[in-house]
């Protein structure tokens, strides 16, 4: 390829201006927009699907392991089971799974102020990590355990504290659905101590956190009585193989169901994603195959005297036809370079400053978060540059028709 590498070196690098020089940028822009939206795409819904899907598995973990009931939706009270430490071992040893916590959840009112608001209270245990959900308190403290009958101490999410005016340190009355009608029994007092806020409108407007023991008590359930675990995998992508294999090795009484199948709706909506992007790819992909394409053309049609004058001189088809692949390539490589630069720029000044934000009420997440994953960067560049490559093929099929005589005249 030296003869034909050397002339396409010295077309691609003649400063000489024409009309060529402008389609020559023109392809070159193209090719490094094409390859900066892709590289965006892929960082951002990387990015955007790992901070929602870690949103939802902090808050209630992976896997959630409680009583087999059916025709039930899993987001109400459960019926009580026994802590089970044969149970506890089949979810410990089962592969991926990181630890788990025991939780009970129960329906309740809030009253602040005169006005009231229905929830799901999440009980927790005291002697459990709870790291996963720290990580949501925006404001107070955590909750202090006692050791007397349950914590008197709870966590609301901001926007239901908002809603009902209450402030941290303020005792709110939880009123509970009882099955007798001892007034003494069907409500407690409890102090705001912090306040929670994941951006998923499932949880802030449904849930607030507190002592389990509490509705142990209202309930009339054993010290060991739990309403299930939740447990927490090592990635989240072998969430339902791992659900599958718990429910194989667990008995009869005991079920487990994935947070997918708990919020099918949000998954479902971060399953989109993934049609966006390959939407995105695919438009880029043909912009970037049209453009140079058409590049191509233009340059052998400004140079159709010199293929003339090349073939009366003994030239080869092949060897015209290499000149013009090896100058395109010149093209493709300097816009999938450009593309790569910049690309890759936008995404490290999103984490580092952030400067594009969401609607968290509509996205759940309030700024664009970026993940930037080093093999599929190198894939694009280099899927798009084999493509483009191969692609370049077509135009210079034309050179063999080219007439010498007609060529020279060409004008």
């Amino acid at each position: 390829m030296g003869l034909s590498y050397h002339i396409a070196k010295r077309i691609a690098f003649n400063k000489q201006q024409s009309f060529s020089r402008f389609i020559i940028r023109l392809s070159v822009a193209a090719t490094a927009v094409s390859i900066t939206a892709m590289i965006i795409t892929l960082a951002f819904v990387n990015g955007f699907q790992e901070k929602v899907a870690d949103k939802i598995f902090g808050f209630w973990g992976h896997i959630r392991v409680q009583k087999y009931e059916t025709g039930k939706s899993l987001i109400s009270e459960e019926l009580p089971l026994t802590k089970n430490s044969f149970i506890e071992k089949i979810i410990s040893e089962t592969p991926t799974v990181t630890s788990y916590n025991s939780f009970a959840t129960k329906s309740a009112v809030l009253e602040s102020q005169n006005d009231i608001e229905g929830v799901l209270i999440k009980g927790i245990e005291k002697n459990e990590n709870h790291s996963a959900l720290k990580q949501f308190l925006v404001a107070g403290r955590w909750i202090q355990f006692t050791d007397s009958l349950y914590s008197k101490e709870t966590l609301v999410s901001d926007a239901v504290a908002k809603q009902l005016q209450i402030k941290i340190n303020d005792t709110i009355k939880v009123h509970f659905v009882a099955a007798n009608s001892d007034a003494q029994k069907t409500y407690r007092k409890l102090v705001v101590v912090g306040f929670y806020h994941t951006g998923i409108d499932e949880y802030d407007k449904l849930f607030m956190i507190a002592d389990i023991n509490l509705i142990r008590r209202i309930n009339n359930w054993e010290p060991n009585q739990i309403g299930g675990y939740e447990v927490f995998i090592h990635q989240y992508q072998n969430i339902d193989t791992v659900s599958s294999n718990l429910s194989n090795a667990l008995p009869t009484v005991w079920m487990s169901k994935s947070i997918k199948e708990v919020y099918p709706n949000i998954f479902d909506w971060l399953d989109i994603q993934d049609v966006n992007r390959n939407v995105v790819f695919i438009v880029m992909g043909i912009v970037a195959l049209i453009n140079l394409m058409t590049c191509l053309l233009i340059l052998m049609l400004e140079r159709t005297n010199m293929i003339g004058l090349l073939k009366s001189m003994g030239a080869t088809n092949w060897t015209i036809q290499k000149i013009f692949i090896v100058y395109a390539s010149f093209i493709t490589l300097a816009g999938v370079g450009f593309g790569l630069i910049i690309g890759l720029g936008i995404c490290f000044l999103q984490q580092a400053t952030g400067f594009i934000t969401l609607d968290e009420a509509s996205y759940y997440i309030s700024v664009a978060p970026v993940k930037v994953i080093g093999w599929q960067v190198a894939a694009v560049c280099a899927g798009t540059t084999i493509v483009c490559f191969v692609s370049l093929f077509l135009p210079t099929l034309l050179i063999p028709k080219i007439s010498p005589v007609k060529a020279i005249e060409f004008k």
